[in-house]
């Protein structure tokens, strides 16, 4: 259980949540949807609780188990295999290394003290081993990481040598495998932001079941609407333009309802008191030409003030960013080509011998089913990693626009500001200020660390980069995440207007529907096709 009281939470400078007087109570069987516009403060509230990081105001008071799934796992031990660090959440991987070691040393040892010593420490770590679950446990990992489309082949490879998603996939099982005992009964308190990420519809579909059924606390932070719909039974907004935040004790169909009634009844409450606020001030005036009515003159301007004072602030439709791709710079037919191209991690052979040619103003959507080495493919065409074998040739005039999935072309430490400044270094201030504030960064929120924003507000950081760069090509893996819907369709009209060269990657069908792709590389082979609409249903499945 999580109890946060008198909550206030900043970043930077700017209060996203102040809550004075109030708590925020997280109890088993509460499945909670924590939702608002990007930049509202979710992700931030989410690593309160989680303990990641203190708020400016405020107690939190944590019990019983917790498992949080940030937008960003921290890298770990990269060298630890995908099966260990699943079964690591309760502890078997260490034990099934002892239980190794000491079978080892009962097969080799010549002599019988140390035999029957490691025979000895193998009976107490089998025995610790089946009070954890044993086998069954190590069965009910496998079961979930293969729900979360994780094959054998996988778990059996170290972390270094797994795709963003597919270690992002890793921290998800380890988190619902240290909460279940196999049926999703748990005291344990999860905290998901944006859990379905990297998911296909089958794995999506496996984890609304499994969230339905978990037995201790949850809170989810996602832009998917039906796995809201189907988990949730409370809601808290977060509020932006009040910096509060609203609890309803409801599920999410009745939630929508009850947020458009509140808003409604919020508007006439303030026309009425402006209307009323109106009147004293009219009658204020007057009396005030009266000497003899001065005083009873400034009571009634000093009550229409405290009547206006008392209302929540006007709510504006919520700002949306205006991203628009300039013109690209002028380059030549073919401004990107590549041949030979081979990538290994240690034994593991991501993919070989990829041969492509990017031509000025064409639209490629790289597919291929996780870990075949889509991110890997643009991380070279951008220059972040280097081939093993093989060429990048760039052709006349190219300029590169490279998006991270992972956000890596930003600097956390960094602020927003000069995080801007450092991808248009030749561009005049306010014009970069001008850029900032079509992509809704403006104020205190321009020193604002870069580390500290939410999921959204970093893509939309990285594609105001983008609009200053006038790229000629660019390289998008996964340029959707975290958006809301608004933000997500406008990032989908400005590919549909870009009259510069695409690669993309994405899980996102609306994406790649809105690119209107001619061609598709199909990894691990370079296999290059013309577009079709079956390619288009296997979006989903990539």
């Amino acid at each position: 259980m999580i109890t946060a009281t008198d909550l206030e939470v900043r970043a930077g400078a700017r209060t996203l949540l102040s809550a004075p007087g109030s708590a925020l109570r997280i109890q088993p069987g509460d499945r909670i949807g924590l939702v608002g516009r990007n930049g509202a403060g979710k992700t931030t509230t989410l690593r309160i609780l989680a303990g990641e990081t203190e708020p400016y105001a405020g107690t939190v008071v944590r019990s019983g188990e917790l498992g949080y799934l940030p937008q960003d796992p921290k890298e770990g031990d990269l060298d630890v295999l995908a099966k260990d660090r699943v079964l690591s959440a309760r502890g078997l991987d260490s034990i099934l290394r002892d239980m190794e070691k000491q079978q080892a040393l009962m097969a080799e040892a010549a002599d019988d003290r140390v035999r029957d010593k490691a025979v000895a420490k193998y009976g107490r770590l089998e025995e610790r081993f089946s009070s954890l679950g044993g086998y069954i446990a190590e069965s009910e990992a496998a079961r979930i990481c293969h729900s979360l489309g994780l094959p054998d082949r996988v778990l059996g490879q170290a972390l270094r040598t797994l795709s963003g998603g597919q270690r992002r996939r890793i921290e998800l099982a380890r988190i619902l495998f240290a909460a279940s005992d196999g049926s999703g009964k748990s005291d344990t308190t999860l905290l998901l932001d944006e859990p379905t990420n990297h998911l296909d519809a089958d794995s999506i579909t496996w984890l609304r079941g499994f969230l339905q059924n978990h037995e201790g606390g949850l809170v989810v932070i996602s832009h998917d609407v039906e796995l809201l719909a189907d988990v949730v039974n409370r809601v808290w907004f977060l509020d932006a333009v009040r910096g509060e935040a609203d609890i309803y004790n409801m599920g999410w169909k009745r939630y929508l309802d009850a947020r458009a009634t509140d808003e409604q009844r919020r508007k006439r409450e303030r026309a009425n008191a402006e209307k009323k606020a109106g009147a004293l001030r009219a009658q204020a005036a007057k009396l005030g030409a009266k000497a003899t009515k001065a005083t009873a003159a400034q009571n009634m301007l000093k009550r229409a003030d405290r009547m206006l004072d008392a209302l929540d602030e006007e709510r504006v439709a919520d700002r949306t960013a205006r991203i628009r791709f300039p013109e690209p710079a002028t380059c030549g037919k073919t401004p990107l080509m590549a041949s030979g191209l081979t990538k290994n991690y240690g034994s593991l052979e991501i993919f070989t011998g990829v041969d492509l040619a990017i031509d000025k103003g064409s639209r490629v959507v790289v597919l291929g089913l996780n870990g075949a080495g889509k991110t890997t493919l643009l991380k070279l065409l951008a220059g972040v990693e280097a081939a093993d074998t093989g060429t990048i040739d760039p052709g006349y005039g190219l300029k590169i626009g490279y998006f991270a999935q992972e956000h890596d072309t930003l600097d956390d430490m960094a602020t927003v500001w000069e995080n801007i400044r450092h991808a248009a270094p030749d561009a005049g201030e306010q014009d970069l200020r001008g850029l900032l504030g079509a992509f809704m960064f403006s104020g205190a929120q321009l020193d604002q660390p870069a580390g500290t924003l939410s999921g959204g507000e970093k893509t939309r950081l990285t594609l105001a980069g983008l609009v200053s760069s006038a790229a000629n090509v660019l390289l998008l893996d996964e340029p959707t995440n975290n958006l809301d819907p608004i933000s997500r369709e406008q990032v989908l009209d400005a590919l549909r207007s870009y009259t510069g060269a695409v690669v993309l990657v994405t899980h996102d069908p609306g994406a790649a529907g809105a690119l209107d792709p001619q061609r598709v590389i199909l990894l691990p082979d370079g296999t290059e096709d013309h577009w079709s609409e079956e390619y288009q249903e296997l979006i989903e499945l990539a």
